[in-house]
């Protein structure tokens, strides 16, 4: 299935294909505050549909490994990106940024990410 989505004021926009059977919900400093639901992907499924340019933020942590993407404009956190152990790049996708789906029927794994 292909899905759309968005930042609040449209300045990010994405399209991202393949099936949203869960989300998780991580308690780390930064996820905690931005409330997050993120569905994980190869990144090659996601597809930014909208010009990158200075408007897009990325803001990096801890490790500097995950780049956390946002919009400058609107301050919505829309996806993160980082490779997962073996090398290979995935979008951390934000499902609360996407059109037309109910959040309340997908299941969410709680991640201890503050223990981490």
């Amino acid at each position: 299935m292909k899905y759309q989505g968005s930042c609040h004021c449209g300045r990010i926009a994405f399209e991202v294909e393949g099936q949203i059977d869960n989300a998780l919900a991580c308690n780390c400093s930064i996820c905690r505050r931005k409330g997050s639901l993120l569905w994980f992907v190869p990144r090659s499924q996601m597809t930014i549909t909208t010009p990158v340019d200075d408007n897009v933020g990325v803001y990096l942590f801890n490790k500097h490994v995950i780049r956390h993407i946002f919009c400058k404009t609107c301050g919505i956190h829309t996806h993160g990106e980082a490779p997962d152990p073996k090398g290979n790049p995935v979008a951390a996708i934000n499902i609360r940024c996407i059109d037309g789906i109910e959040l309340d029927k997908v299941p969410v794994t709680h991640y201890d990410g503050r223990s981490k």
